[in-house]
């Protein structure tokens, strides 16, 4: 494609590296890291590997608030649709604030907020975060009525999980 430059590529051997293969941003500058025994192919092979891997995982970092909209209006019409014009956020955006919470949601005004820090993670756990705070426009507590709308995703449990693991290993208590 014209226009679109592949970046300057590092890549570093190591003999004490098996099996596994990492990269990572050095400012400009891509660094692969792979075993010292690859062979040129596969460490070609390799690189366009990981740098496709590192640019799906940039396109994720940038998702933005008409995202996050667009995002709501599916799980309303998905989980939420008999609630109408209740369960429409005034407005959706990510901030960077919120380090004690994956979410906020404000329902007097109808506003919610997602952690920056949520961002990355997969899709899914997104969708449980942002129908998690769409449900308090409905419920603001957190009762039994909330958590059934709630429940009404189906991957709520295994996001629950996730973002339990993720908590626990950066051992940040984190409020629900």
């Amino acid at each position: 494609m014209a226009g679109v430059r592949k970046p300057v590529v590092e890549v570093r051997r190591s003999q004490r590296r098996r099996r596994t293969v990492s990269a990572y941003r050095d400012g400009e500058r891509v660094v692969v890291l792979i075993p010292d025994q690859f062979s040129r192919a596969e460490e070609s092979e390799w690189v366009d590997r990981m740098l496709a891997r590192l640019a799906a995982r940039e396109g994720r970092l940038a998702r933005s608030d008409d995202e996050l909209l667009v995002r709501a209006t599916r799980l309303i019409k998905l989980y939420l649709s008999e609630h109408g014009a209740q369960a429409v956020p005034a407005s959706v955006r990510w901030v960077t604030n919120q380090n004690g919470r994956w979410g906020s949601c404000t329902p007097a005004d109808g506003t919610i907020r997602l952690s920056h820090r949520v961002q990355d993670m997969p899709d899914w756990v997104i969708d449980y975060v942002l129908l998690h705070e769409l449900a308090h426009l409905i419920v603001p507590s957190h009762d039994a009525r909330f958590w059934a709308l709630v429940g009404r995703y189906p991957k709520t449990e295994r996001a629950r999980g996730y973002l339990e693991g993720v908590a626990a290993a950066a051992g940040t208590p984190l409020a629900d």
